[in-house]
């Protein structure tokens, strides 16, 4: 209406639709109980292992030559392993969906297997899927997100709750140490020069830098060993 040069307000257009029959009915309680239930599930019992719950989220770096750039990354919540960066200066639902494609990929080459393969229960072939927890980004609502989880049965994604970005804090935590221990420390110009610091702290944080909620070990070291985990030797003790 208004590229055609009409004035109305958002209201008005919906009672319009609304009085046509044209609007999907929408059980905002309901979707609301669903992801309670879904985001109580994630975290119900401390995950054991690698690939039972994945963290995603965008962070915002600024180049010096002006540029504003977007990372998206998926960090495993109990190895703290970070799969990969995405780098746009968007961060859509297209974006996202390439993120978690980046992190399938490093979770397979890892596996040396298919991610459904991996997931599988060798008894029954049930899929166990990973909990893909994001924020409630305008990225992570989206049809284009939603048709992309759902095609894919290794991934249940599960939303936080509203303005609780401590409920994903293992992915910042993660950006946090990706920004003030490495990108701030350098001059970064431009994109090539962003991607190729990023993915080298990616190395240094996966495979040389101790962590200490990781026992001192690093997160490959827990990722092909999770008996390593602090978490482990509590239960043991």
């Amino acid at each position: 209406m208004r590229a055609d040069g009409h004035t109305a307000s958002a209201s008005s257009v919906e009672r319009a639709l609304r009085r046509r029959g044209l609007l999907q009915p929408i059980d905002y309680q309901g979707e609301r109980r669903d992801l309670a239930r879904a985001r109580k599930a994630a975290f119900a019992e401390e995950p054991v292992r690698p690939n039972e719950v994945w963290q995603l989220d965008f962070s915002e770096y600024e180049t010096t030559s002006g540029g504003t750039w977007r990372l998206a990354g998926v960090t495993d919540y109990f190895t703290k392993y970070e799969h990969g960066w995405h780098i746009a200066p968007t961060c859509t639902g297209t974006d996202a969906i390439a993120a978690v494609q980046i992190a399938i990929g490093e979770a397979e080459r890892l596996a040396g297997r298919p991610l459904a393969e991996a997931l599988a229960d060798p008894a029954t072939g049930q899929i166990r899927r990973i909990k893909l927890v994001t924020d409630n980004g305008a990225a992570f609502k989206g049809a284009a997100f939603a048709r992309f989880i759902a095609s894919r049965p290794e991934l249940l994604h599960i939303r936080t709750r509203r303005r609780s970005p401590g409920q994903n804090g293992v992915r910042e935590r993660a950006f946090g140490s990706l920004k003030y221990e490495h990108l701030y420390r350098h001059e970064i110009d431009d994109l090539p020069t962003l991607a190729r610091e990023a993915e080298r702290y990616r190395q240094i944080f996966n495979h040389i830098r101790p962590h200490e909620t990781l026992g001192g070990h690093r997160p490959i070291e827990v990722y092909h060993d999770p008996s390593l985990h602090p978490q482990h030797s509590n239960h043991d003790s």
